[in-house]
């Protein structure tokens, strides 16, 4: 049975039709056992990857496609990789149902056309990293503050190749919710020792990347939010 109704089909037909530029390849990294959600997450992707002759879906077994799981970064399932010319680091780490299903549309729309969807400055800063950064962002399919952080994560990881980003879906990975402390979503983690509660404006969730990799203190950036929250209040 179809996840996608004959309504939303038509939609998203063209909606992809009008905002889609260059092809764009999505990797799904599964396996036939031990894997809750891998045959609904792949359902999702075989439709989503109809709608659009510009979108290309690849499949491959986790264990015995493993060369090109460590070559990818994945080490858990199910996995989804958006990439276009390049691999821009953009990771999903559970199934994109719920609010996520936007996100991965979004991203989607964002790779094919090359767009971060981005402010200049933040851009420029985001150039001047040379450093590794891992932004992991827990979300649920039912938050529907989550895409947001997780839009901007991605979004940074298409600016700058030393930056990764994934989405977690904690309930999938409860090992992984415990060991970041994860009591609501979406949390996001930034080099395992920056964290972040809540959905936040760009120019905070950048701030929190730069004291991630130690440009700017705590302090700071409780110092940008307090006057971000004055000007607005």
């Amino acid at each position: 049975m179809p996840l996608l109704s004959d309504r939303d089909r038509k939609f998203l037909e063209e909606h992809l039709a009008k905002s889609m530029v260059a092809p764009v390849k999505l990797l799904f990294f599964t396996q036939e056992v031990a894997c809750q959600y891998c045959r609904e997450t792949e359902q999702i992707l075989r439709e989503f990857s109809e709608l659009s002759d510009k979108i290309t879906l690849e499949v491959y077994n986790f264990v015995n496609d493993k060369v090109i799981a460590e070559q990818f970064g994945i080490d858990k399932i199910p996995a989804i990789v958006v990439m276009g010319e390049k691999d821009y680091g953009i990771r999903f780490f559970g199934i994109p149902s719920g609010y996520e299903f936007t996100t991965l549309i979004e991203d989607v729309v964002n790779v094919s056309r090359g767009d971060p969807n981005l402010s200049q400055e933040t851009i420029e800063t985001l150039n001047t990293i040379d450093e590794p950064v891992h932004i992991q962002v827990f979300i649920t399919p039912t938050c529907p503050y989550c895409p947001t952080a997780v839009r901007l994560a991605h979004s940074m990881a298409m600016v700058n190749e030393n930056i990764r980003a994934d989405m977690v879906e904690a309930i999938e990975f409860p090992h992984l919710a415990n060991k970041y402390q994860v009591y609501g979503v979406p949390r996001t983690v930034i080099n395992e020792k920056t964290h972040l509660e809540g959905a936040v404006p760009e120019n905070i969730f950048l701030a929190k990347v730069l004291e991630g990799i130690g440009r700017m203190t705590s302090a700071e950036v409780d110092k940008l939010i307090q006057d971000l929250m004055s000007q607005r209040g």
